[in-house]
C-alpha cells in the first residue's frame, strides 16, 4: 500500500552518488543528526529510539524459545557472562524509555508546548501520540515484570528456568520483592502472562505502526537514502518557464541547450493540483513526516499567526495520498474522480500565500522532509493556470515580463537605483 501510494507521484530523479546516500542514511536516519541541534531533546529521543531498536532484538530469542519450547536460548550460545551483560543493557534501556516517555508525556499534556497543543493536532494526531507513549510504557513494564520473575523462579529451581543460571539483572532485581511472596504456580503465571503479552504486543505495535505517526521510524531510513542532493534553498526550475525567459531576455542560451530543445507545445498543466502532480519523493516526505512540528514553529508566517503550517501541509497531503490510494482500491486500480483536489478541498489558497519560502521549515525537520517544495508546486498551479495570485503580485509579474526587474524601472535604467545615495 505504501508503495502503491508513494508511486502515484510523477517521476523524479535523484542524482545522489552512493556515499553520499549511506552518509544521509547513517547521519540522518541512525545517527539522528539534526535532532541535535536540541540536545537535551535530541538525548531522550535517542533513548528511546535506541529501546525501541535494541530492545526488540531480544523478541527473536522471545519468538525461538516459544516455537522451540527452550528457555533463555541464547544464554547456552552465548555464555552467562555475555548474556547477563546484553540483558543489563537492555534493562537500563527499559528503565530510561520509562524515564523519557513519562518527561515526553508532561510535554505534550501537562506543560503543554505550543507545537504541541496546535490545532494541526486535534482529533486522532494527538491521540495517536499519546497511544504510542502508553504502549512504550506497557511494553518496557512487561519486559522487566517477565525478567524479574524469571530471575525467583530460577531461584527456585522450578521446571525450566532453571536450564540456564542467568541473572540476577540490574533493574529488574528492584521488582523481585514485590514476587517473592507468590506461589510457584501463581509466579509461573505471572511470568506467562507477561511473557505473552510483550510478544503479542511488539507484533500488535508493528501492524499498528503503518497507520501511526511513529510510521517515520521505517520511512525515515529510505527517505534519508533518496535525499536530495542539492542545497536546501535551492529552488528547481520550471523548464518549461525558464526557456521562455531566456528567450525573452535574449540571454545566451548555448549552456541550456536542454533546455531550448523541449517542444514548442505548451504542458498540459504547471504545478500541482492534486497530489498525483506532486513527484514520488514529495509522497514519501509525507509518509516520513513525524508530525513533531518543528517545522511550524520556525515558521515565520506560523508564528505571525497566519494560516500557514507546514506540519499541516505535509498530513493533509498525506491524508488525500490515503484518499486516492482508497479511490483506487474501490475501482479496480484506477482513480475515479472524486469532485475533490490536494489543492482547495486539503489545503487552503490563504496557507499557500502565507509562505515567505525562506526555507526554515526545511532546515528544522529532523528527516529532511521538504514542504516548501510542495508549496511551490501547488502556488505555481495557482499563477500559471488559474490565473490565481493578489494584485500585488500581478503588478511584480508585469514589471518582470516588461522591465525584467520588480519594480517599474525600463531596461536602461534597471541598475540606476544602484547608484543613488
Amino acid at each position: 500500500m505504501l508503495r502503491r501510494n508513494v508511486l502515484m507521484g510523477r517521476p523524479e530523479a535523484i542524482a545522489t552518488d552512493t556515499p553520499t546516500r549511506w552518509r544521509n542514511l547513517l547521519l540522518l536516519a541512525f545517527g539522528q543528526k539534526k535532532m541535535f541541534k536540541n540536545l537535551p531533546v535530541a538525548i531522550m529521543h535517542f533513548v528511546i529510539y535506541a529501546g525501541f531498536i535494541i530492545i526488540n532484538i531480544e523478541v527473536l530469542e522471545i519468538v525461538l524459545d516459544g516455537l522451540l519450547g527452550t528457555h533463555r536460548l541464547f544464554a547456552g550460545f552465548l555464555g552467562a557472562g555475555l548474556y547477563n551483560f546484553l540483558i543489563n543493557v537492555f534493562e537500563l534501556l527499559a528503565l530510561g524509555v520509562l524515564v523519557v516517555v513519562v518527561v515526553f508525556w508532561l510535554r505534550r499534556n501537562a506543560i503543554k508546548l505550543q507545537r504541541f497543543v496546535s490545532n494541526d493536532l486535534n482529533g486522532w494526531p494527538r491521540t495517536d501520540a499519546n497511544i504510542i507513549l502508553y504502549v512504550e510504557v506497557v511494553l518496557m513494564t512487561l519486559f522487566l515484570t517477565m525478567n524479574a520473575t524469571d530471575t525467583v523462579l530460577q531461584s527456585r529451581g522450578i521446571d525450566h528456568y532453571a536450564e540456564h543460571a542467568v541473572g540476577p539483572w540490574l533493574v529488574s532485581s528492584w521488582l523481585t520483592p514485590l514476587f517473592n511472596g507468590l506461589g510457584s504456580s501463581t509466579l509461573v503465571a505471572v511470568e506467562r502472562s507477561a511473557w505473552w503479552q510483550h510478544i503479542v504486543g511488539i507484533f500488535a505495535f508493528l501492524n499498528y505502526l503503518p497507520y501511526s505517526k511513529h510510521l517515520h521510524i521505517l520511512m525515515a531510513f529510505p527517505n534519508a537514502w533518496f535525499a536530495r542532493p542539492e542545497a536546501q534553498g535551492k529552488m528547481t526550475n520550471m523548464p518549461e518557464i525558464q526557456r521562455e525567459v531566456l528567450l525573452a531576455m535574449g540571454a545566451d542560451t548555448s549552456p541550456f541547450a536542454a533546455v531550448t530543445a523541449l517542444p514548442e507545445a505548451a504542458p498540459a498543466q504547471f504545478g500541482a493540483k492534486d497530489v498525483m502532480d506532486l513527484s514520488w519523493k514529495n509522497l514519501m516526505d509525507a509518509y516520513s513526516c513525524t508530525e513533531c512540528g518543528r517545522c511550524s514553529t520556525a515558521c515565520p508566517a506560523n508564528q505571525t499567526g497566519k494560516l500557514l503550517s507546514p506540519r499541516s501541509i505535509m498530513m493533509k497531503t498525506r491524508d488525500r495520498m490515503e484518499a486516492v490510494g482508497q479511490n483506487r482500491d474501490a475501482n479496480c486500480g484506477n482513480f475515479v474522480p472524486d469532485g475533490k483536489s490536494l489543492l482547495h478541498d486539503y489545503i487552503s489558497v490563504e496557507e499557500l500565500r502565507a509562505c515567505t519560502t525562506c526555507n526554515a521549515c526545511v532546515e528544522a525537520c529532523p528527516v529532511s522532509i521538504n514542504p516548501l517544495d510542495i508549496i511551490l508546486k501547488q502556488r505555481r498551479y495557482l499563477i500559471l493556470d488559474e490565473s490565481n495570485s493578489p494584485g500585488e503580485w500581478n503588478a511584480m509579474f508585469g514589471n518582470i515580463e516588461n522591465n525584467f526587474a520588480p519594480w517599474k524601472f525600463s531596461a536602461d535604467e534597471r541598475e540606476a537605483w544602484t547608484q543613488q545615495v
